[in-house]
């Protein structure tokens, strides 16, 4: 008998929806959209993120040694593409123009006066000790230092600006140390090659592997479980109207003094709206895989992963709807209900991740971020995609989600017996 009270209820709720159309075009075809749209702006600024190459002016006025090992260095980078076809005044004038972020001139004869000067230093100290070099003793002569000039764009991010110099300062102070110890062997005779010497402290990066991809999502990574979230929490504005709706048309006056439960009734729209949740999940996959290829954009991989993506979007639809009832208990008009319930959930995905990625946002709002439900989604869509994570993996923010349904259901239930005792 439970279960055919149950069936009536969602019955009642597919009827309601197919009474409003426009409700149904919002719950589907504006997140269609929104993911498009979205996800074509935001693509160059994730390359960026992911590493793309920026270009940048290198020009080699010294065509020696310590030139190409810097130009070497700069083009095996991940960070710069090198662009060579200037003179140090059109590229000055590229980039104090904002054609560039940076120009690299390295000056003539580099190589030559920093061999001169280590060689005449190490010859003044192997002297200093009373030994004789098997070298011909080099002449003091007065070295002008050397600048290598880096122009800026003035929009350039200051750390951005350090992070070059201190890159460049690294390799050159690399080069010089080689020429010294290769000056050092040379005066001194020695046979070990000292430029092999490995480093005493080092660094180990250690990431995930590659099978588990990059932490960093790209785009599409990012704008398909966002804007998926984003679908299933704006279903609480054709929900909480459709209860808004049932109070002012009579119908839950009729559901109480029925013998069905409250709850079967709440039951009732859970099932129908997860159905929904699903549906919308899906069609957010389906333009992830085979639209956006065509559009240039990275394709969805959800190869093994398609049954915890549907797990967490079923939490996250008892989440959504969990609040949409509890609005909808609430709210006397859909004045009320409507504007509030499509305001609410901007601010949840604002604060959430779904706009702007938590990793971008201000340390502030990053905490701030933790309490919305639809970061918790967020996450355990993440640890999914980009860690392969399994369900344990991802039981915190499940639990979280689940929660926050069971609170909202237990607060409308006795919001709405205390609003009708007698």
């Amino acid at each position: 008998m439970l279960l055919y009270k149950l069936w009536r209820s969602f019955v009642k709720e597919i009827l309601l929806l197919k009474r409003d159309i426009g409700g149904i075009v919002i719950i589907f075809v504006m997140p269609l959209l929104l993911i498009v749209t979205i996800t074509l702006i935001q693509d160059s600024t994730f390359k960026n993120l992911e590493g793309s190459k920026i270009p940048i002016i290198f020009i080699d006025n010294d065509k020696s040694e310590v030139s190409k090992s810097i130009k070497q260095e700069l083009e095996t980078s991940k960070t710069f593409q090198l662009l060579t076809n200037y003179t140090e005044k059109s590229a000055q004038d590229a980039v104090f123009s904002g054609d560039y972020q940076m120009a690299i001139v390295i000056p003539e004869n580099l190589t030559k006066d920093l061999n001169s000067n280590i060689d005449s230093k190490v010859q003044t100290i192997v002297s200093s000790f009373g030994l004789e070099g098997d070298s011909v003793a080099v002449k003091k002569t007065a070295v002008k230092a050397k600048e290598i000039h880096l122009y800026f764009d003035p929009a350039t991010n200051a750390g951005f600006k350090n992070s070059v110099m201190n890159s460049v300062n690294k390799m050159v102070f690399e080069i010089e140390n080689k020429k010294i110890y290769k000056a050092f062997q040379d005066q001194l005779g020695t046979e070990e090659n000292l430029e092999e010497n490995k480093n005493l402290i080092s660094f180990k990066e250690i990431t995930p592997k590659k099978g588990a991809m990059d932490i960093m999502p790209n785009s599409v990574q990012h704008n398909v479980p966002a804007w998926t979230l984003f679908a299933i929490f704006f279903i609480v504005v054709p929900l909480s109207i459709n209860l808004v709706k049932e109070k002012s048309q009579g119908t839950s006056v009729r559901a109480r003094i029925s013998p069905t439960p409250y709850f079967v009734h709440i039951l009732g729209k859970t099932f129908t709206y997860l159905i929904i949740c699903i549906i919308q999940f899906l069609l957010m996959v389906a333009v992830g895989i085979y639209l956006f290829p065509y559009m240039d954009l990275p394709a969805f991989d959800v190869s093994g992963k398609m049954f915890h993506l549907l797990i967490v979007t079923l939490f996250s639809g008892l989440a959504a709807i969990g609040f949409g009832v509890l609005l909808g208990t609430i709210a006397d008009t859909q004045e009320q209900s409507a504007p509030f319930g499509a305001t609410s959930v901007v601010v949840l995905a604002a604060i959430g991740g779904i706009w702007v990625p938590v990793f971008l946002m201000p340390e502030f709002m990053q905490t701030v971020a933790k309490f919305s439900p639809m970061n918790w989604g967020l996450n355990a869509y993440y640890d999914i995609i980009l860690r392969n994570s399994g369900i344990a993996g991802i039981a915190k923010e499940l639990a979280l989600l689940f929660a926050f349904y069971i609170a909202m259901v237990a607060i409308s239930i006795f919001y709405e017996r205390k609003q009708n005792a007698v």
